[in-house]
């Protein structure tokens, strides 16, 4: 009947996996009744931003599966993985907003929850996005983000060295000198910057971290001098639909940020998808015996 969207910070976030073990049971008597799911993690599916698309999905996932005691935890990205890891540390259940590529299905042993009705929708791609004009005023950069295309094993290992600590700038150095041949198919018929300024405009997800200061270093290299401005989803379309930043690399589609593409119709280019095969869902660890969003109702 209500479908519940709370704010957190990341204490709240780390303390999800507290009610985990199923020990909070208030039956009385002998009963030795296991917690469903549901006790197990008190109703709350860990979020993260409350302005992405697959927190307004998963709003609408709520509503469609019936689970009106569910609560969908908002707080952020890096709140998120640090109470996955609290909780998979101790294997204790916990549920969250997830989606690949993300370093966090390399380091930790999940899965994504069957979505039979859909509300997740199928793959998604990660498009490049300009402003209105860009191949003019900015042929070359315009070309290269044209260009820019790799695979989630690319954006992968990028993840991986940030999450490891290495600084992403440096991690994406380091994948640009190791995978020259790909960077070269990015720049052929490139035309080269003389200290034109270039602004490109993320969200603060590991996989846009990774994107954006790769294609920052490229461009960099190129001549260009670039200015990255991490903001949310909804700063980052309005910034390219005005004008004020050049491009992004970030877009989901055509799920995750469909409410932009619609309200900004008209005011952009979009380039194309720059990765394939993306995935939105919820996302719990292999060891939960779950499977599907309708178990969640048990």
């Amino acid at each position: 009947m209500f479908k519940k969207v709370v704010k957190a910070s990341l204490a709240i976030g780390l303390t999800i996996g507290l009610a985990a073990c199923g020990g909070g049971s208030e039956e009385t008597g002998n009963s030795s009744s296991p917690a469903s799911v549901g006790e197990s993690v008190d109703y709350k599916i860990v979020g993260i931003d409350p302005g992405a698309g697959i927190m307004k999905a998963t709003a609408s996932a709520i509503e469609e599966y019936g689970l009106e005691d569910w609560t969908l935890v908002e707080g952020s990205g890096a709140a998120m993985t640090a109470a996955l890891k609290k909780a998979y540390d101790k294997e204790e259940p916990i549920i969250i907003t997830g989606w690949t590529p993300h370093w966090k299905f390399s380091a930790f042993d999940l899965k994504y929850l069957e979505d039979p009705k859909g509300v997740y929708g199928g793959e998604e791609n990660i498009h490049s996005i300009a402003r209105i004009g860009l191949k003019d005023d900015l042929p070359g950069v315009h070309k290269l983000l044209d260009q820019f295309n790799w695979t989630a094993d690319d954006m992968g290992n990028v993840m991986v060295d940030i999450n490891e600590g290495t600084k992403p700038e440096e991690a994406a150095a380091k994948w640009i000198e190791e995978n020259s041949d790909k960077v070269a198919q990015w720049t052929e018929g490139v035309q080269e910057g003389n200290g034109e300024e270039v602004k490109l405009a993320y969200v603060a997800w590991d996989s846009e971290i990774a994107s954006t200061n790769v294609v920052a270093k490229v461009l960099t290299d190129l001549g260009y001098k670039v200015k990255m401005s991490q903001v949310e989803a909804g700063p980052m379309w309005t910034g390219v639909a005005d004008g004020s930043v050049d491009a992004h690399v970030a877009g989901w589609l055509p799920v995750t940020h469909a409410d932009y593409v619609e309200k900004y119709d008209g005011k952009f280019e979009d380039l194309g998808s720059n990765l394939e095969g993306t995935k939105i869902g919820l996302v719990v660890p292999k060891y939960m015996d779950i499977d599907s969003i309708e178990d969640l109702k048990e």
